[in-house]
């Protein structure tokens, strides 16, 4: 993975969002329409920690988020998701 340029402001992270499936578990190929936004990602930076909220997250992490959680950046030609850390429902 290349290194980021920038710096992320305090209790948000930057996720690298998983591809979306093509594939059911039984061989159907899902068309692009029919795809579901994923809700799993890789943490690839982490801000400071707020005041009144540690931060709990490291770069590296694979975090479960909200459906709606986040704003979607492109940088670098990659897609990525900007969001709170309280917007992190399940780290693996």
């Amino acid at each position: 993975m290349a290194e980021l340029k920038g710096k992320i402001l305090a209790g948000k992270i930057l996720v690298q969002p998983q591809e979306a499936e093509t594939k059911t578990a039984s061989g159907i190929i899902i068309p692009d329409s029919a795809k579901e936004k994923p809700q799993v990602g890789q943490v690839v930076l982490v801000g400071a920690a707020k005041k009144d909220e540690p931060m709990e997250l490291k770069a590296g992490d694979t975090v479960f988020y909200g459906k709606y959680s986040g704003t979607e950046l492109n940088i670098d030609g990659k897609d990525y998701l900007l969001m709170s850390q309280t917007d992190v429902l399940y780290i693996v």
